[in-house]
């Protein structure tokens, strides 16, 4: 065999190699504008006695949508109104924004994972049929992926670890150096960033990112 046609044939199997693992790292990614998640009394409180949430469009995680009621959120400096509640009704209300909206709002919230609301900032929810203030439950959300155990697998990692997510757009290459991994039965792989976040590295929904770890890390 000629020389130049081994290096060939190795050339072809290192670019196989490396498309095949740039493939298996891959994570489809999902943009999460503001919206609000709300328990039963407090859908009543906003809502009235008996009120149930409609339906306005399904999410990408199985069971959970959109729904077609809004609310409007305030803080000391500002309001922001038609901020979507998301369906099914949760054990306690929460709302996740991004930072340019705490800024308009007047709050400082925290960076954490959804339902980890404890000191986390203080607002209003404001409905057709009342208010709600609360002591707490206003957060940036971390970002994250979630993952069925089968993915969990396929790419070694588990509940609680934190993993790097890079997106390389055309001069918009951006790396989630602390990503958080969530395992669920229920889940379907898909990484969710804030409207600010895609802002930073141009991502629409539907990009993929490439997922890397190194050592270990759990929150």
């Amino acid at each position: 065999m000629a020389r130049e046609d081994l290096e060939s044939i190795v050339e072809e199997v290192m670019q196989e190699l490396l498309h095949s693992n740039h493939t298996s790292s891959e994570v489809p990614i999902g943009v999460s504008a503001r919206h609000c998640h709300l328990d039963k009394a407090s859908l009543e409180t906003l809502f009235g006695q008996g009120y149930e949430l409609s339906e306005k469009a399904p999410l990408s995680q199985p069971g959970q949508f959109a729904a077609n009621e809004t609310v409007t959120i305030a803080g000391p400096k500002g309001s922001i109104a038609k901020v979507r509640i998301l369906g099914p009704l949760r054990s306690s209300p929460q709302v996740e924004v991004s930072q340019t909206d705490a800024f308009k709002l007047g709050v400082k919230p925290p960076i954490r994972q959804s339902g980890q609301t404890k000191n986390s900032s203080p607002f209003t929810i404001i409905g057709p049929k009342g208010s709600l203030y609360l002591e707490e439950g206003l957060i940036l959300a971390q970002a994250h992926i979630h993952m069925h155990p089968d993915d969990a697998d396929r790419f070694q990692v588990r509940d609680g670890e934190v993993v790097e997510v890079a997106v390389n757009n055309p001069g918009r290459a951006v790396r989630f150096s602390k990503t958080v991994i969530r395992v669920s039965e229920k889940y379907q792989l898909e990484m969710h960033i804030d409207t600010d976040e895609a802002n930073a590295g141009a991502i629409q929904t539907g990009q993929k990112g490439i997922l890397t770890k190194g050592a270990p890390t759990y929150v």
